[in-house]
């Protein structure tokens, strides 16, 4: 993947450390669920096609914005916690090469194929 888009990444990333700074609670709560996001794989135990969707709805970055900003205008602290954790996450996996997927295949990604290389 180019430099450029993983800069991108990173200050998504740092961005969403930001978001959930404002949240008031404590970091155990960004280290404890930092991951969490992933367990949307569970649905390719289904198919590709459900576990594709479970996938991408989870890590998508607009539904991270749109929880967190539902957090803001509700006064729902938590709803803002969980946006910046998701946020944060997407823009973590998507620096790693991760990112949404087709439904044909869980390595096949908008930023390219994943994994090894078959010969």
């Amino acid at each position: 993947m180019k430099i450029q888009l993983k800069l991108e990444y990173a200050a998504f990333l740092i961005l969403g450390v930001f978001a959930f700074a404002q949240t008031g609670y404590s970091w155990w709560w960004f280290v404890g669920l930092f991951l969490a996001p992933d367990i949307s794989m569970l649905g390719y135990t289904i198919n590709n096609r459900v576990g594709a969707f479970c996938y991408n709805l989870f890590h998508h970055l607009g539904v991270a914005i749109i929880v967190y900003f539902v957090g803001t205008a509700l006064a729902l602290p938590y709803l803002q916690m969980i946006g910046a954790i998701l946020f944060s996450h997407s823009a973590f996996d998507r620096i790693l090469g991760y990112g949404l997927k087709y439904q044909d295949s869980f390595q096949n990604t908008h930023l390219g194929k994943i994994g090894k290389e078959v010969e």
